[in-house]
């Protein structure tokens, strides 16, 4: 018996395009595929691939903002990859969607297994992340589209940031969104593969604890890491976003990096 997924169609950079994903399960893209996006700066033409890509949010803002732009949504689960697929053929998103391809894999193939699953080495420009942010007993989840996800392992990162090595071109730039939690994880997993690593912490506002850390690094770089200031979500006594990041929310302005 097959069991009908509710779903939504959400408009983003104020209807710059519009996403179908599942609703009451798996994971809801938001402002964290949004910000993730505005990691991805680009002179020119540039391949992107978005690793676990889900309903293909992160990578759609991309293509949208980004007119040179050509992404690879990769994700393992048929399922939420059927929705970026959907999506793409949406009217609403034809000024970009033939730009945008999907493939179903699993970002954890190593080697051949990799490369014959579409991963080719040195291909892409960006290679942008939102690895998921839950833990393991999320595996026996009855929200089967929670439960097809990776969940959040002690070498998950080391596991994705390899990958992102492996199919990236010398010098070029991974971009992920993660905890505060996960910074040391991130560090190490990078090694030698990547430099040049600048931090941004994310805040809710002025004063309080980083909610997210904003992620950039450059393979092969051998520049020392970099603090940057942080990026503030709202004003005192407002939920309003601040401009800027209201602008990379939407998608008025990318947020390139320093060095």
């Amino acid at each position: 018996m097959t069991t009908l997924i509710k779903e939504t169609v959400d408009a983003f950079h104020r209807g710059g395009f519009h996403l179908i994903q599942p609703l009451g399960q798996g994971h809801r893209s938001g402002m964290d595929a949004m910000l993730l996006a505005a990691l991805v700066s680009c002179e020119g033409s540039c391949r992107v691939a978005d690793l676990g890509a889900g309903a293909g949010a992160a990578g759609m803002a991309v293509a949208s903002r980004v007119a040179t732009a050509e992404v690879l949504l990769v994700e393992r689960s048929p399922i939420m990859a059927g929705f970026a697929r959907r999506s793409l053929a949406l009217p609403a998103n034809a000024h970009f969607a033939a730009r945008v391809a999907v493939l179903e894999a699993d970002v954890t193939l190593i080697g051949k297994a990799r490369v014959e699953a579409g991963l080719a080495d040195d291909t892409f420009d960006h290679v942008i992340m939102n690895p998921p942010f839950n833990d393991a007993a999320d595996r026996r989840t009855p929200d089967r589209l929670k439960a097809e996800a990776h969940a959040m392992s002690d070498d998950l990162f080391e596991t994705w940031i390899k990958t992102a090595g492996a199919v990236m071109k010398p010098g070029g730039q991974l971009s992920l969104i993660a905890r505060p939690e996960s910074i040391a994880e991130i560090i190490a997993a990078c090694g030698r593969r990547f430099g040049g690593i600048e931090i941004t912490p994310l805040l809710p506002r002025a004063g309080e604890n980083a909610v997210r850390i904003l992620v950039t690094a450059i393979k092969q770089s051998r520049k020392r890491l970099a603090l940057r200031a942080p990026l503030v979500m709202h004003g005192e006594g407002t939920h309003r976003f601040s401009p800027d990041v209201d602008d990379l929310n939407n998608g008025r302005t990318a947020y390139p990096r320093r060095r």
